[in-house]
């Protein structure tokens, strides 16, 4: 693995930064995390600051983990500006799904990474759809458009059973915004990988159709 870029340290460095003082201030943690009835009432900018706090260190570094993963792909390809953007594009998608999805939930809340990273992952896994990825419990590695198109699969599951404590809409709302800007930034994707890209949105036309039925 090279060694990591300035922007990857420069976005795990406010994670954990911000993430610290959230464990140590649980008023901080309060007022900046995501919740639907503060934001409806103004306070638009825990969308954001939500994706920057985490419940513990676990699940914090289980985020960075990732992310010291798949963004050197995305850095590769689009530079560090782009990167950012990517990040906190699937940052904010992911908060807007959450709140499309629970906006009738007032007290319904969530804090971490994961829409961000997801969003990168997605965007990784569009550039590199054939880099082989290992998954806990299966012997063998997957190419990665196989995980991805899986992991959105389970995120639908979850986000339909209101499965474990767990950000499911948050997750898929990054990767919609990863994959979205990624080809915004590549658009030649269309053409070069069309079967890659139009598999990738498989699990996104599925949760579009079963919101539409109502199945969510």
């Amino acid at each position: 693995m090279n060694n990591l870029h300035i922007a990857t340290i420069a976005v795990m460095a406010a994670n954990i930064i911000v993430s610290f003082k959230g464990f140590n201030d649980s008023a901080f943690f309060d007022r900046y995390k995501f919740g639907i009835g503060p934001i409806k009432a103004g306070q638009k900018e825990r969308m954001f600051t939500s994706g920057f706090l985490h419940v513990d260190i676990s699940h914090l570094f289980m985020n960075m983990f990732t992310l010291y993963f798949f963004a050197d792909v995305v850095i590769d390809y689009f530079g560090p500006g782009k990167f950012l953007l990517v990040y906190i594009a699937s940052l904010a998608a992911g908060s807007m799904l959450a709140l499309f999805f629970h906006k009738d939930e007032p007290y319904y809340s969530a804090v971490g990474a994961s829409g961000a990273v997801t969003g990168i992952l997605y965007a990784a896994i569009l550039l590199e759809p054939n880099m082989q990825l290992g998954i806990m419990f299966i012997p063998i590695p997957l190419p990665a458009y196989v995980v991805g198109i899986g992991y959105l699969l389970y995120s639908i599951y979850g986000m339909k059973s209101r499965l474990g404590n767990i950000g499911h809409t948050a997750h898929f709302g990054g990767a919609i915004g990863g994959y979205v800007i990624t080809l915004l930034f590549r658009p030649n994707l269309l053409v070069t990988d069309t079967l890659i890209v139009l598999l990738l949105a498989v699990p996104i036309i599925i949760l579009i159709a079963m919101e539409r039925m109502g199945k969510l």
